[in-house]
């Protein structure tokens, strides 16, 4: 049974809309995470029985749920949209876990909202296995993000430029607040309702930052740091979102909304997958520029409830902004000398951007460049096999040289180096090419690839999974070069 409270129910009726979900045909399992439901305090079973899956496809409201659709704004791809909001989501409610943390509990494709505008409300399989997939792959490779809990077919078509099995997502998150929420009220004036939503998201997220001097600008300084680290982390995994619209900004500083999202194969800094963005505004290499850019939307939001005048409002909104830069710099170090096996130095940026050089050039493959690196030992055979593998001749034995000796400066032991490497590079990560796989066979009743892939995600890191099917890179025919947006 769900136990839930409902805090951003308890908020103004202006911040949401009062619905349920619209039941289904023939609700059927695609699956539960079993451990998620336990971490949530449920019961897996139940969540696979017919009353359980009832309810994750929104034909059935649990005891104690709120569901509401929230109204929020936004930016999408620059240009503003004063009124988006859940236009296929309903949050049910929230529920407390077992380390005392509240989640937001969350279906999505659960039908039309007020907000849905031309759409029909509804999720296809596919989208619904990606974030499925995508959002359990970031969560083990420790990147903060949104989590699936449960995916379930609805028995109903749904029309895109083809007909597809209609499914319902539930997702869990530890808020659903945007910086496009903050927007919404901004762009209506409604200086209370910023000031209610500063207070609910402290709460709700920030506790630690409530006894500040200036709570609205805590809050600010708090999700430009985060935020960075968040980018920073995207990066050493090689992964790109698609759709940075200030709407898919979390204030919960989570990765959140999987759509044209994907991780690089060969790596290119300017890498765009998303079929929708045509200038390449959320290229890998751009993400934190645009992050930096929605932060700033944010901060205007701030400006007429800090507590001081307007000028100096715009001041000290504009410094903490300011320190992104900072903080994003302080956190791609650490990620990327780890992923080296340096030390976090500055110092150890020529070396870093000297092999992201390398890669670029040769088209190298991202994840499985670095995990190579990872094993090196110091000897010839291991050198040339690395240099062979990059086909970077000259170029890539200079780098290696530097490399070693920086390593053999820092004086870690070789297995001690080794393990921490590892631990930073992955031996698997969601291809594209797999994701389509499982979609693909999905969509035709075989979810087998599928629960296949749940299950080796689980543990990127592990040695194990070197020598696995889900390690290899695509085939040339095999490869994934446009991602589509879920809608």
């Amino acid at each position: 049974m769900f136990y839930f409270e409902n805090s951003y129910a308890s908020l103004p009726e202006r911040f949401y809309v009062k619905l349920h979900p619209t039941p289904v045909a023939k609700p059927g399992l695609v699956r539960v995470n079993r451990e998620l439901a336990e971490d949530l305090a449920l019961d897996p079973d139940y969540l696979e029985s017919q009353e359980g899956v009832s309810i994750l496809a929104g034909n059935s409201v649990p005891e104690g749920a709120d569901p509401l659709a929230m109204a929020y704004a936004g930016h999408q791809f620059g240009g503003w949209v004063p009124q988006l909001g859940d236009g296929r989501a309903i949050l049910l409610g929230e529920i407390v876990d077992r380390r005392g943390v509240r989640r937001d509990v969350q279906l999505k494709g659960s039908g039309r909202t007020p907000f849905s505008r031309q759409g029909d409300g509804r999720a296809w399989l596919g989208p619904v296995i990606r974030e499925y997939l995508v959002s359990e792959a970031m969560h083990a490779l420790g990147v903060p993000s949104t989590r699936s809990l449960a995916a379930v077919t609805t028995g109903e078509p749904v029309f895109r430029e083809r007909t597809y099995p209609g499914a319902v997502l539930t997702r869990v998150a530890k808020g659903h607040v945007r910086v496009g929420t903050f927007q919404y009220f901004y762009a209506r004036n409604d200086t209370e309702a910023l000031r209610l939503l500063v207070d609910h998201t402290i709460s709700r997220l920030y506790p630690e930052i409530a006894g500040a001097a200036d709570p609205v600008i805590a809050l600010l300084d708090t999700v430009v740091e985060r935020q960075a680290h968040l980018i920073a982390s995207w990066l050493g995994f090689g992964f790109i979102h698609g759709v940075m619209n200030t709407d898919n900004v979390s204030l919960a500083c989570e990765s959140i909304d999987f759509g044209p999202c994907a991780f690089m194969d060969k790596f290119h800094p300017d890498k765009v997958f998303s079929s929708i963005d045509h200038g390449g505004r959320y290229s890998y290499s751009n993400q934190p520029a645009i992050c930096l850019w929605n932060l700033a939307q944010f901060a205007t939001t701030l400006v007429p409830i800090i507590g001081v005048d307007k000028e100096k409002a715009v001041t000290v909104a504009t410094d903490s902004i300011n320190r992104f830069q900072d903080h994003f710099s302080d956190a791609w170090t650490t990620v990327f000398c780890r992923k080296l096996g340096l030390l976090p130095d500055e110092s150890n940026h020529v070396l870093v951007s000297g092999f992201l050089e390398l890669l670029a050039e040769t088209q190298a493959d991202f994840t499985v460049a670095f995990r190579r690196l990872s094993c090196l030992s110091n000897n010839d055979n291991d050198n040339k096999g690395f240099v062979m593998f990059l086909n970077a001749g000259c170029k890539g034995e200079d780098w290696l040289s530097g490399w070693w000796q920086q390593v053999n400066r820092d004086g870690l032991p070789e297995a001690e180096r080794q393990r921490n490497m590892k631990s930073a590079n992955p031996a698997i990560i969601p291809r594209n090419h797999l994701v389509e796989q499982a979609i693909d066979a999905a969509v035709a009743g075989d979810l087998l690839p599928f629960n296949r892939l749940c299950h080796a995600w689980k543990s990127p890191f592990a040695d194990d999974q070197m020598e696995s099917q889900f390690a290899l890179p695509p085939k040339p025919e095999e490869v994934v070069s446009r991602t589509f947006c879920g809608t």
